[in-house]
């Protein structure tokens, strides 16, 4: 299943190459044209010599994770995060390391000496154990500037549930694939962006190179329909649908693109959602202030616990989000893109 392989790639923010590399594998059948740009954005275009505004739907390849710092003299391993990850999380994790997937696991100060007030330890004071008795043997195996990821195998369990590591946002991707096996009147422009939970850096490079009419980013978004939360705070609810962002902290999408989402899902009977809160951003908040402006929408794909060792996702959602999408890739033609002239 292609969900469950790119879940267990590992690309975190700046190692996107495994990831990358399989992605194109899953395109290539699909796609007219692709290239690989000097930030490791992987551009690809079907319908290139299609007449219609240009098209990009975007999703990101790189998941949160850790990089190794430094390599004690007992053979322990330091480690910063790279994207936006809960302390609460680490203690106890089993992750993989290195380019050679290095099992370890996260360790911290037994609580007996642990004196601290808190009973949150940093993740400065935690390191990772790879089994290795010293410096030396360790760096055999791992030096500083490698990636830690989560070791964690996709599976499906409960009622139509899938659970897995970075759903953030292989969802989009996975999502972004099988879109590109269909066909549109107009060129359609996939960008796979890499840097995108270390600040929307790839969507930057790949949108100015694209040089869109019009953008849509897929996503994997947070889902906190759990017990103890008030329902204003559930940014989505799993199960019902995929979510249409209306604003977050990066961007605000113009209504009449938000209305086109909305539109295709009711002509087609898709239940959606409405992201109720407006915390984070997507890569639409670098994408859409590119060269003189790109009107920018988000859909995503409801996930528990995410950006942690294991998230939860409804297949419903996903393949109701899959519907959503096309049906408004089908539909934008008949509306066109609203173009703004030049200035009197």
């Amino acid at each position: 299943m292609l969900l469950a392989r790119l879940s267990e790639a590992r690309g975190v923010s700046g190692d996107e190459a495994a990831v990358r590399e399989l992605i194109l594998e899953a395109v290539l059948p699909s796609i007219d044209a692709y290239r690989i740009d000097s930030m490791g954005n992987l551009l690809v275009v079907k319908g290139k010599n299609k007449s219609g505004p240009r098209v990009m739907v975007a999703a990101h390849m790189d998941e949160v994770g850790l990089m190794i710092t430094r390599v004690e003299k007992n053979g322990l391993l330091r480690f910063a995060k790279v994207g936006g990850l809960d302390d609460r999380l680490l203690p106890g994790k089993r992750v993989r390391v290195g380019p050679d997937g290095v099992p370890g696991v996260i360790g911290s100060k037994p609580i007996h000496l642990d004196r601290r007030a808190s009973s949150v330890t940093p993740s400065d004071e935690l390191y990772i154990d790879i089994g290795a008795t010293s410096r030396e043997a360790a760096e055999k195996l791992v030096r500083p500037g490698h990636y830690a990821t989560f070791d964690t195998a996709f599976g499906e369990f409960g009622q139509g549930c899938w659970k897995g590591k970075a759903f953030d946002d292989r969802v989009g991707c996975a999502l972004l694939i099988e879109l590109l096996r269909g066909d549109y009147d107009f060129p359609l422009y996939g960008a796979f962006t890499v840097q995108e939970e270390v600040g929307l850096r790839g969507a930057a490079t790949a949108a100015y190179a694209i040089h869109p009419d019009v953008a849509l980013v897929l996503e994997g978004t947070t889902c906190a329909d759990i017990p103890g939360a008030d329902e204003h705070g559930q940014s989505t609810r799993l199960g019902h649908g995929p979510a249409i962002t209306a604003m977050d902290r990066t961007v605000i999408p113009p209504r009449w693109l938000t209305d086109r989402l909305v539109a295709a899902a009711e002509r087609r009977g898709i239940p959606y959602q409405w992201k109720r809160t407006t915390f984070g951003g997507t890569d639409a908040g670098r994408i859409h202030q590119v060269r003189a402006g790109v009107p920018s929408a988000v859909v995503s794909v409801p996930c528990r616990y995410i950006h942690s060792p294991c998230a939860v996702m409804s297949r419903q959602d996903f393949e109701n989000a899959q519907q959503l999408v096309r049906g408004f890739l089908e539909d934008l033609n008949e509306g066109g893109v609203p173009r703004h002239g030049d200035p009197s």
